[in-house]
């Protein structure tokens, strides 16, 4: 019987020989892993962002298209603006006052309804209160101007210097024109170059133009009243809804200058050329609305303003109107006009010769 563990021996060798060679190729393959150099990144393409540009975050570019979409945006919002604030200032309000009685609620900061005839404030809100008219000055400049009785059709040339910071004008320099067109320039257009052509006009110089506006402001009793230039584009001509009210009803008694306040559009000729301006009162284009006198003014510091004698329906009897310091050009138009209807409403309590409970003394301060 051949003996079994010879073979058996050499079984168990062969398998341990084989499980010596796995366990050393095993280890050889953790070893060349182990010493495997890492994937090298590759670097980026020209062109491309990487993740840290990317969080830094680049200007946009300039684009054309977008800036006109931008302001096409802005454009329609103001119009919005623009379309509410006049749908607002068409609605009259009212609220009662201390006596009970129904009057005027005002979005303006001041406003005043005077009668010239009796020197009674028929009503006012904030009207003695003194504030920048911008160019309602021009009445005064008008009213200095033709105290001296200039010769209307003599020609004047443009200075200049009047252009200087004029604002609002329709004159070029070295232009001749004559001293009636300057006048209507400056009451219908309210023409800046044009007042100061005025002021250059007189005899002693446009600084003592200026005096004389302030003594005429004295000479009237306008006590809340001074004037700076005879433009109105210094905020430091100031006065209140009370004297303007006084001023605006006293130069319309001047048939030439309530003619021309009147005046919706004007037609004349320069050396050069011929231009036609419109009234920058509104009012007297209304069918509704007699206006016998009128000048608005505009500048940041005044707001809105509007100086009007008006003569009541059915009457023979004007009232001056005057708002200022409205929100927009249109509001002070549409105040005016709700001031005017209600105080046309009331005409004839008003002036039925019974004392009105709010109506204030017209010597009132």
């Amino acid at each position: 019987m051949t003996n079994p563990q010879p073979s058996i021996r050499r079984l168990a060798r062969a398998a341990l020989t084989c499980l010596a060679v796995v366990a050393f190729g095993a280890a050889v393959t953790v070893e060349a892993r182990a010493q495997k150099p890492a994937t090298r990144t590759s670097a980026p393409k020209k062109g491309t962002v990487t993740s840290a540009a990317k969080s830094t975050k680049t200007p946009a570019k300039y684009s054309a298209t977008s800036a006109r979409a931008r302001r096409a945006r802005l454009a329609r919002a103001r119009a919005a603006a623009k379309a509410r604030d006049l749908a607002a200032a068409r609605v009259p309000r009212f609220k009662l006052d201390d006596h009970g009685d129904l009057v005027p609620d005002i979005r303006a900061e001041a406003a005043i309804v005077y009668n010239p005839a009796t020197g009674q404030i028929l009503w006012e809100s904030g009207g003695f209160s003194q504030r920048s008219i911008a160019s309602i000055t021009k009445v005064m400049t008008a009213l200095c101007f033709l105290e001296s009785d200039p010769d209307l059709e003599h020609e004047v040339t443009i200075d200049r210097v009047d252009l200087r910071g004029a604002s609002t004008t329709f004159l070029r320099s070295n232009e001749r024109i004559r001293l009636q067109d300057v006048l209507h320039l400056a009451l219908v257009a309210s023409d800046n170059v044009a007042a100061r052509t005025l002021a250059r006009s007189f005899s002693a110089g446009p600084e003592a133009f200026v005096g004389r506006m302030n003594e005429k402001a004295t000479e009237l009793g306008l006590t809340s009243t001074q004037f700076a230039d005879p433009s109105g584009l210094d905020a430091r001509n100031v006065s209140s809804a009370y004297d303007l009210a006084r001023l605006i009803a006293y130069a319309a008694e001047d048939e030439l200058l309530a003619s021309i306040m009147r005046t919706s559009d004007y037609t004349f000729r320069t050396s050069r050329r011929t231009l036609t301006v419109r009234n920058t009162n509104q009012l007297v284009r209304s069918a509704d609305i007699d206006v016998r006198g009128g000048k608005t003014g505009f500048i940041r510091k005044s707001g809105h303003c509007l100086a009007t004698l008006l003569r009541l329906p059915e009457l023979n009897q004007s009232v001056a109107v005057v708002v200022l310091g409205a929100r927009s050009n249109a509001g002070r138009f549409w105040e005016t006009r709700h001031i005017f209807n209600w105080i046309s409403a009331k005409a004839h309590s008003f002036f039925s010769g019974q004392p009105h409970p709010g109506e204030l003394a017209g010597d009132h301060r």
